[in-house]
């Protein structure tokens, strides 16, 4: 089992920068990818971003590349998130997730899941 608490939402303004932490229970963390998908109002959930256990492998949706920095820290069990440059349209719920693949991209893969935190870009 894998606990998944995500924190560090807000309110921003166009522009600015958030950093998401998700932090994870569990003593086999560094085995699990990790992801973080994103919901808007309204819309269904989208990829965001993942990493692999080893760090060796990204990948981003292409709405955020060159913006958002995915990162892990196995040793804290957690998961960064770094969103520069805020757009309005970056505004949704953010969630962590856990997989035992890597199939970064497909949300039906990944095991666990956290509440969600939820960042808002006003322009």
């Amino acid at each position: 089992q894998v606990q998944l608490v995500e924190s560090g939402g807000g309110l921003v303004q166009a522009g600015d920068s958030l950093r998401l932490s998700c932090a994870a229970s569990g003593r086999t963390f560094s085995s699990y990818a990790m992801g973080w998908f994103r919901q808007a109002p309204g819309k269904e959930r989208e990829f965001v971003a993942a990493i692999s256990w080893s760090v060796s492998r990204t990948s981003y949706v292409d709405s955020v590349k060159g913006r958002f920095t995915i990162s892990r820290d196995n040793a804290k069990n957690t998961v960064y998130l770094q969103m520069n440059s805020l757009k309005p349209e970056d505004t949704a719920v953010y969630y962590c997730a856990a997989s035992n693949r890597w199939v970064p991209t497909t949300e039906r893969w990944y095991d666990y899941w956290g509440q969600g935190t939820q960042v808002t870009v006003s322009s």
